[in-house]
């Protein structure tokens, strides 16, 4: 177990350039993952089991105990990342299962990369994952409804197909694994060492069925256009997610957390569902936020890691040269 625990941490220390390489790998050879296309909600079901045996009794209770900030970062999410999207598509004038695609990465819940990049970046991780896990929870309804809402106007959107499937594919399988952590605790302790590297695998595969799927639509002009608006996506939740943090009066680990808990998306479930519902086009848009999210994720959190380290290196300065 200790060799595959850190094989899961050289995996997710170059995580993104293994992205990035792996999407260019499978646009050469779209052949090689062509098996995985209608088998994306399984892996996305594995990504969200391991998140399921990763939590505890303590994660639901901090949202007891501390409800506003959890539910003030849900709803910022939830508000900020569909509308934002919404208006990128009026003014980059997308339409059809362009738009719908850019309008359903936007309404997914948080990214499961989020949290680390909270802790990279010297966030507060127990606001990050609770936020992440509620608004997890929530996405059967918020979902449906944010697209229906968005994005109705582009195409029929089956809400009712969305909310039993997003249960299937994303409650059900948190649940199950919160089950089975309850039961077998300490054993599961030992097994959840192995998680990191089982759902970036799963990412991998998720999107290099992406790829294949769109191998002959990926260089086309509306594509190059989703690029843009895509990163501007990202970009302004990060940007607004911080804003509203300071304006509701956090401390600066928390506003590390809604920043990322904010401006970073579930994409692998985005591109599931628009493979499952709407188009292989629909789904190039999630693919993209993947590939850039972690991007900049990246950076941001080693922006603040830096500026943190400095900023208490100083105040040591300063404390050794009023002592001396």
């Amino acid at each position: 177990m200790e060799k595959v625990e850190s094989l899961g941490k050289w995996v997710g220390r170059w995580f993104t350039l293994l992205v990035v390489l792996w999407a260019v790998f499978n646009y050469a050879l779209p052949q090689t993952s062509q098996w995985v296309i209608p088998n994306t909600s399984y892996l996305l079901g594995i990504i969200l089991f391991g998140m399921g045996l990763t939590l505890r009794g303590e994660d639901f209770a901090r949202i007891v105990k501390r409800p506003l900030p959890v539910i003030l970062g849900t709803i910022a999410h939830y508000v900020i990342m569909p509308t934002i999207a919404w208006l990128l598509c009026q003014i980059f004038g997308l339409t059809g299962a362009t738009a719908v695609g850019v309008i359903l990465v936007g309404s997914c819940p948080s990214g499961t990369s989020s949290s680390v990049m909270a802790y990279l970046a010297g966030g507060d991780v127990a606001l990050d994952v609770s936020i992440e896990t509620l608004s997890t929870l929530l996405a059967p309804l918020a979902l449906p409804g944010l697209l229906l809402f968005y994005a109705g106007q582009y195409v029929t959107i089956p809400t009712t197909s969305l909310f039993l499937s997003t249960i299937r594919i994303v409650l059900i399988p948190i649940i199950l694994g919160v089950v089975v952590h309850t039961i077998f605790k300490k054993h599961i302790d030992y097994i959840t060492r192995a998680l990191p590297l089982v759902s970036q695998t799963a990412i991998l595969l998720i999107i290099g069925a992406v790829i294949s799927a769109n191998h002959a639509e990926l260089f086309t002009a509306t594509t190059a256009l989703v690029i843009p608006v895509v990163v501007l996506h990202n970009l302004s939740g990060y940007g607004l997610g911080f804003l509203f943090s300071k304006l509701i009066r956090l401390k600066d680990p928390q506003r590390k957390a809604i920043t990322f808990e904010v401006g970073m998306q579930d994409s692998s479930l985005g591109a599931t569902l628009a493979m499952m519902y709407f188009s292989p086009a629909a789904a190039i848009p999630s693919t993209i936020f993947s590939v850039w999210h972690n991007i900049s994720g990246s950076v941001l959190s080693s922006y603040w890691r830096g500026f943190t380290e400095k900023k208490a290196r100083l105040a040591n300065m300063s404390v050794g040269a009023s002592k001396a």
